[in-house]
């Protein structure tokens, strides 16, 4: 049993951890801001969505615009466009071939932050969640009708093949990412992301202005993109459903 003196020690750790991650991510905000003005530039960056670490060396070819490559922060900067949707492919060795689109409002990258997936088994599943710097938390839901639920609150399950939370966020921005060793065809699946923030505090930003994005990899490529509906009022997002294998949008 933990003494109260070690939970409080494990309470300040993660604190810690916590504000170091928030002013990390705050620092890359204004960096890129401040480039963007004096440079006339636009900047995205790349991070691994299981591991939330920036993506290097990688390549990024921009529809009429150029071929870039990452830096050691993930960061790729190219000139600035005029407003509309910018379409891009992302490729590296060991990640998934995938396209990007960058959308460009009022001047500026409505999402210029981007979670690749390393490449999977042929028949892993894995969705990902990202999100804007408010609220602090959001949490993915995967759940298999009469089955198992992935969450923060149980993380891995065995009972039909692997599945587990591989990542859990709390400060903003994401990723938060499941993957599931194999989708059985005679079985429901839903995902749906629930805003935790607002449960603990009814102050936090609420979840339809969060920006929330799903990505969701299958068969080793990108299946599906989702961006949060302006129409969401309340604390869960229900993103889609999978039925006889098929990823039906909700």
């Amino acid at each position: 049993m933990r003494t109260l003196k070690a939970v409080l020690a494990l309470s300040l750790i993660s604190t810690f951890l916590t504000t170091s991650a928030q002013h990390k991510k705050m620092d890359q905000i204004m960096e890129d801001v401040s480039q963007e003005q004096d440079k006339n530039i636009f900047t995205i960056r790349l991070f691994d969505a299981l591991t939330g670490e920036p993506v290097s060396d990688a390549f990024i070819m921009i529809e009429n615009v150029g071929s870039y490559s990452s830096d050691s922060s993930g960061r790729i900067m190219f000139p600035r466009q005029p407003d509309g949707i910018l379409k891009a492919i992302f490729k590296k060795n060991g990640y998934i071939s995938t396209l990007i689109n960058i959308d460009v409002a009022a001047e500026t990258i409505l999402r210029n932050r981007y979670f690749v997936s390393p490449v999977m088994d042929i028949d892993q599943f894995r969705v990902v969640l990202s999100w804007d710097q408010q609220p602090d938390d959001l949490d993915a839901h995967f759940v298999k009708t009469n089955s198992y639920h992935i969450s923060y609150r149980n993380q891995r399950v065995l009972n039909d093949g692997t599945g587990q939370l591989d990542r859990d966020d709390m400060d903003g921005f994401g990723p938060e990412t499941i993957t599931v060793s194999q989708l059985s065809a005679d079985s429901n699946y839903t995902f749906y992301v629930f805003n935790y923030s607002a449960k603990v505090n009814s102050s936090h930003a609420n979840l339809a202005n969060s920006k929330a994005t799903v990505w969701v990899y299958g068969n080793n490529k990108l299946l599906n993109t989702f961006h949060i509906p302006t129409s969401v009022v309340d604390d869960t997002w229900t993103v889609f459903k999978i039925e006889q294998g098929l990823v039906v949008p909700l």
